[in-house]
């Protein structure tokens, strides 16, 4: 049984954590949502348990959104199917710092699923419109290694069609999205926009190199794809960040998840003084890894092209789920630091 926040009992969180050798009869729960997902919707239970028992003082459940478009864009897009495989296939292998999963199931392709989590506290969800320290940005940067290097260029992973099916991906399809939902966007956000960053995002909907648009990469692993703060849980003294929102997940260019996060999580002031360093320590620590064919150089060029990841998201996200006044404002946020990205880098030479 998948359980909806309607109908979800303590039995069953009694269940799920018998299963997990946490042997515990739960008696009651406080219900709170949390966070601001925009396609998932998030809920805090706080546990109560039988006589003197003793597990998890809080659990997170992850549900679909209420919101009818954005429970159609999670099906649309797999986001829910993604969400649900990720923990059952792919997380066991890797050494990104992931919440435990004690449950993980969806009917079909969703929008019916639900993910049940440990409850991280007292880590706090990072804030995409304040963003970060430098130093936050060098512990996430750094966490990406454990996403990347064990999936390095494994070809194994073409086998799971669900994170990315070869036959059916039109090498078009992300243009026609961006070209489609630009006018809109534009129109909803540009008034807010300096010039220079609406030329830039306007002129990838027209460049035939566009790195957003580029075919498969050669050297390929795992890729989050929303690697931002609001999909952070970051401990009290930021030395450690906790990984969640894997409704996303694919393959691709490894350097995209830096990129995106570095132009998003960093206010440019406090990103350009800081970004060769930690994109360097990224590096370091894939050589330590044991990958070992990928230069300094073609790290860097990598991650000048992968800037333009953040401008997929902010362009075609933002006009398919719920509008809503943070919403508003963080896309906005989003897309001034992206383009803002692209152009201190000087990576509209790649928009040919």
């Amino acid at each position: 049984m998948i359980p909806t926040s309607e109908t979800v009992t303590a039995e069953w969180f009694s269940e799920q954590l018998n299963r997990a050798g946490i042997n515990v009869q739960v008696d009651g729960f406080a219900a709170k949502q949390i966070g601001t997902g925009q396609i998932g919707k998030c809920v805090r239970y706080d546990l109560t348990y039988a006589g003197s028992e003793a597990g998890p003082h809080s659990l997170v459940m992850k549900y679909p959104s209420d919101d009818p478009t954005s429970r159609a864009t999670g099906v649309m897009l797999r986001n829910f199917l993604k969400e649900v495989r990720f923990y059952q296939e792919i997380d066991p292998q890797l050494s990104i710092r992931t919440p435990r999963c004690y449950f993980a199931e969806i009917v079909d392709e969703g929008p019916e699923f639900a993910v049940l989590m440990e409850d991280l506290r007292p880590a706090v969800q990072g804030d995409q419109l304040q963003g970060c320290t430098p130093r936050v940005a060098e512990t996430a940067v750094k966490e990406l290694i454990g996403l990347h290097a064990p999936s390095w260029c494994d070809d194994t992973l073409h086998e799971k069609l669900w994170l990315r099916d070869a036959e059916a991906v039109s090498k078009d399809a992300m243009r026609e999205m961006y070209q489609a939902q630009l006018p809109g966007f534009l129109d909803r956000y540009g008034e807010s926009l300096a010039d220079d960053e609406k030329g830039i995002i306007a002129a990838v909907a027209e460049a035939e190199s566009a790195p957003l648009f580029a075919q498969f990469p050669e050297k390929f692993s795992l890729v989050h794809v929303d690697y931002r703060l609001d999909n952070l849980l970051i401990a009290p003294d930021g030395e450690e960040v906790t990984v969640v929102d894997w409704q996303s997940i694919t393959l691709g260019a490894p350097l995209n998840d830096v990129a995106y996060f570095m132009g998003a999580g960093l206010v440019p002031d406090d990103r350009r003084p800081v970004e060769e360093s930690i994109v360097r320590t990224y590096h370091d620590g894939l050589v330590k890894a044991g990958i070992n064919d990928l230069t300094w150089d073609e790290c860097w060029e990598s991650y000048r092209r992968g800037v333009f990841s953040g401008f997929g998201v902010t362009v075609v996200a933002s006009m398919l789920v719920q509008r809503t006044d943070r919403g508003d404002e963080m896309f906005t946020t989003m897309a001034r630091r992206h383009a803002r990205h692209a152009l201190d880098l000087g990576s509209q030479e790649f928009l040919i």
